[in-house]
């Protein structure tokens, strides 16, 4: 198969020029020339000579019985080979220096006594269909991709290398990543399930990724499959997850990464002299860092028969790598403050789900995941919840869990709404942190709408929605003025809306808009306009007056354009991930945010469409 290396972003669609198939009637819509090549029939194999059996004892005239000796497996019963010549295996046979020097495994791997399979063939499962969340389980339909041309699944997928600006366009592309399906007919199952976990180790999902891995059995894991899984256990600090592919391939890779796992599931398997030959060989050839060795070095001594201690020093250590970090958290070594300072944001991201860490330590780094949306508001709630019931715990988490439950219990409405207030203290930059919202979302929705409440309807409403929370949020319809930010939000969480908007009310938001060049108006502008809510001509007119350009097309909107209009869910929502990468609301565009709305909108995904739309509004 054609591998084809793409640049990631919205360039890498440049390669394609169609797209196939709508999920009810796969048939493409390819122009002819275009589709995927069959792939040439395999030759058929010619039988190999076999040895005529020999005679057996009893046919023979004049025969006694005789001895029954078991065969050799995979010999005769009689076999007349000769010994095997040591000079023939693998080539030169290595000296006896070299073979002091080598491994088990690599003394198993140069004898050919490295095993193939780790699973009996009547237990292995199908590649057929790879992933985690079935239809009836709010899983994509299987067959969504099947016949869809395997170059723009691939440059979707391999293009999606960095989070999305919007939590809700997360979790959207999450479930489509993690959706049982079928891949691309000219694509190789195991290389689309590689790139799907590749593509959710990129967003922070490695728990996730971790999942889909395990849907393959390890005896089909590919070199790119092997990569991605590898990423996503230690992003989940699951050291000892990959053992079973480790041990399986071997000599696979020859990086200090792979080495330091192979010792660590050698000591796993119950083999510690050999883990521990193993780890100091990576440690004195310098295939790793002298840290990352001796943490391997603690945790595989802790499968119950190590010796010696193993002393952790970090005043030489001058940055910090996912493998360090995932050493550490598991053998319960604490990291220097100073390593961690500014950390990029991936490390709050594995650190927010570790259950090894200390609550504090997940709640500061749960900010980034439920702003990102890796944690629901409900996992939220339980992380505080978890503080708040811990005696001697310290600090402001703990303060911010007390105020938390203040949101909830507090006698009157006017002490449970200071609690919340609280809680959105405007950081540094004077705005309120998006995963305070995510926070009190549970709260918010027990406000009761008032017009004395007025002001805070609009952080109220935005705060229900980040949970979806959309039926508590159009409560406040009657005490939100038209063209205020709580409106904005309110005419898209509305479900059934079958009026255009106004546009007085559009005028009314845009002259009190003063977000960053007036951000916020083309978000509601180009939201209303995908989701069919703004007459044609006043669409236009924002459009120009704004020079957000709506009607321009690229390769990329052309691509998702495409899927929509054959209605194949899984393909627009991977296309919407594409196009909604980056480290904030300042990187959309009004044109892609409006492609993105109206493609969902147009292929079932409506309330997806509408509480994207709606979270731009709030965070643009």
């Amino acid at each position: 198969m054609k591998r084809i290396v793409l640049s990631g972003g919205a360039a890498a669609l440049a390669l394609v020029s169609g797209l196939a198939l709508a999920q009810g009637a796969p048939e493409s819509i390819l122009p002819p020339g275009f589709d995927d090549p069959a792939p040439a029939p395999s030759p058929t194999p010619s039988p190999r000579p076999t040895a005529a059996a020999p005679a057996s004892p009893s046919a023979q005239p004049g025969s006694t019985s005789v001895p029954v000796v078991q065969p050799v497996p995979g010999t005769g019963a009689q076999s007349s080979s000769p010994a095997i010549d040591l000079t023939d295996v693998g080539g030169k046979f290595p000296t006896l220096e070299e073979l002091e020097r080598m491994s088990t495994d690599e003394l198993d791997e140069l004898l050919g006594l490295k095993p193939k399979v780790d699973i009996p063939p009547g237990s292995r499962r199908s590649t057929e269909r790879i992933g985690v969340l079935a239809p009836d389980e709010g899983g994509l339909p299987v067959y969504s991709l099947s016949n869809q041309p395997a170059s723009l699944v691939r440059a979707a997928l391999s293009g999606t290398t960095q989070p999305m600006v919007s939590r809700w366009g997360h979790i959207l592309v999450r479930r489509a990543l993690a959706s049982r399906l079928e891949a691309p007919a000219s694509m190789n199952a195991v290389e689309f399930a590689a790139l799907r976990i590749a593509a959710l180790n990129a967003m922070g999902e490695f728990a996730v990724a971790r999942a889909v891995a395990q849907d393959i059995d390890t005896a089909d894991w590919t070199p790119q499959l092997t990569s991605a899984a590898l990423d996503s256990y230690i992003g989940t600090a699951d050291l000892v997850g990959p053992c079973p592919a480790v041990r399986l391939q071997g000599n696979l890779r020859e990086d200090g990464t792979w080495r330091l796992f192979q010792g660590i599931c050698n000591a796993y398997a119950g083999e510690a002299a050999r883990a521990k030959t193993d780890i100091e060989r990576v440690r004195y050839r310098g295939e790793a860092a002298n840290i990352d060795a001796l943490l391997a070095q603690r945790f595989a001594g802790a499968a119950g028969q190590g010796r010696g201690a193993v002393t952790i020093e970090w005043d030489k250590v001058e940055d910090m790598t996912p493998l360090r970090f995932a050493l550490a958290n598991a053998v319960g070594e604490p990291i220097p403050d100073a390593l961690m300072e500014d950390a990029e944001p991936y490390y709050a991201r594995s650190a927010a789900l570790a259950p090894m860490l200390a609550l504090p330590q997940r709640i500061a780094a749960s900010d980034v995941a439920a702003r990102e949306g890796i944690l629901s508001s409900s996992a939220l709630v339980d992380l505080y919840s978890q503080l708040y019931g811990e005696q001697e715990a310290e600090g402001p988490e703990v303060n911010r869990a007390a105020s938390l439950r203040q949101a909830y219990v507090a006698r009157d409405a006017a002490a449970r709404m200071a609690a919340i207030r609280e809680l959105w203290a405007p950081g540094a930059g004077g705005a309120i942190d998006y995963a305070r919202l995510v926070l009190t979302a549970f709260a918010a929705a027990r406000v009761q709408p008032s017009e004395d409440l007025e002001d805070d309807a609009g952080t109220l409403i935005a705060s229900m929605l980040s949970a979806g929370f959309e039926r508590d949020a159009l409560r406040w319809a009657e005490v939100v003025p038209s063209g205020s930010l709580g409106w904005a939000q309110l005419v898209f969480a509305a479900p059934r809306a079958s009026q255009e908007v106004s546009s007085g009310a559009i005028d009314d938001f845009v002259g009190d808009d003063g977000s960053p060049e007036q951000r916020k108006s083309q978000f509601l502008v180009a939201g209303l306009a995908g989701l069919g809510r703004m007459d044609a001509g006043d669409v236009d007119g924002y459009s120009d007056d704004f020079g957000m350009n709506l009607g321009a097309a690229t390769k990329w909107t052309r691509a998702i354009d495409a899927a929509a209009n054959v209605e194949n869910r899984a393909l627009v929502a991977l296309l919407a991930g594409l196009g909604m990468q980056g480290s904030g609301w300042d990187k959309m565009t009004p044109r892609h945010l409006y492609h993105i709305v109206s493609a969902l909108n147009r292929v079932g995904l409506t309330a997806e469409a509408r509480m994207i739309a709606a979270e731009a509004v709030a965070r643009g």
